[in-house]
């Protein structure tokens, strides 16, 4: 039952602000990303590669915290 609170709380706003702040260098890297992605799905498909992009780039803001920690940092 504590795994399921863990991961609640790893999805939470204040996990991935304390995270990103703590690895600056990442947080740049993922600003990129979640930039780029939508120009990169535009390039390569059209307007439903803008939204995957959005889709992709959101999902991984949000799961980098996440999976950091499962590697082991």
């Amino acid at each position: 039952m504590s795994d399921r609170s863990d991961s609640a709380t790893s999805f939470s706003a204040e996990a991935r602000r304390t995270f990103y702040e703590g690895h600056r260098s990442l947080a740049l890297f993922m600003i990129l990303i979640v930039f780029m992605a939508p120009f990169a799905g535009l390039y390569v498909a059209g307007l439903l590669g803008v939204i995957t992009g959005v889709l992709v780039s959101a999902a991984a803001y949000a799961l980098t915290p996440c999976l950091w920690r499962w590697i082991g940092e």
